[in-house]
């Protein structure tokens, strides 16, 4: 029995998303499609999920086309409950998101101490300043282990990874006891001793 849920393919996403593209004048690189202002239905679920390090998987399957997961990446959306989609005009499709849906696999500075600006690369190409709007944040996991994390845009998240972090580690600071580090005029803890 075929169901609406299961009758979606990657193959109708693609074909909505490059028709709403021709229908906006996009190409590529203009930018984000404003996925928060679509209500689409939701269409169920079709078996895609991004794992802890930032691999794309549909149906079991790893997305190897850079490309794709771009586009996808520019489509994703994490609704207030909690769940992430891939967000169209006309569909709404659920991603099953193992820790969070980017990577941050870069971090460059700009200056020093309260002046610098802390700048995030994510495995989709993102580029974020850490400051008031995208927020660093460090979780902590098992025996305290530091788990960081900066927003990238909407309640979308990335992953800091390990290389990053030890360089933010590096530039941080002292205040009030706890290590740090200033962006954007706001004071990040680093969740480190």
């Amino acid at each position: 029995m075929t169901t609406p849920e299961s009758s979606l393919s990657l193959e109708q996403l693609l074909a909505s998303l490059k028709r709403e593209a021709g229908a906006r004048g996009d190409s590529p690189n203009r930018g984000l499609p404003p996925v928060d202002k679509w209500n689409p239905a939701h269409c169920g679920d079709i078996g895609m999920e991004i794992l802890a390090d930032g691999m794309w998987k549909h149906e079991g399957t790893r997305i190897t086309r850079e490309a794709l997961v771009k586009l996808f990446a520019s489509i994703l959306r994490k609704d207030e409950d909690g769940q992430t989609y891939l967000v169209t005009p006309v569909e709404k499709i659920v991603v099953k998101v193992e820790d969070a849906p980017f990577v941050a696999i870069r971090v460059d500075r700009v200056g020093e101490g309260r002046d610098q600006t802390i700048v995030f690369t994510t495995n989709v190409g993102d580029v974020v300043q850490a400051g008031p709007d995208n927020p660093l944040r460090v979780a902590t996991r098992g025996e305290d282990e530091p788990r960081p994390y900066v927003l990238v845009r909407g309640r979308l998240e990335a992953r800091v990874l390990r290389a990053p972090f030890y360089e933010l580690v590096d530039w941080a600071e002292t205040r009030d006891g706890k290590l740090g580090v200033w962006s954007g005029g706001v004071w990040f803890e680093l969740g480190v001793g």
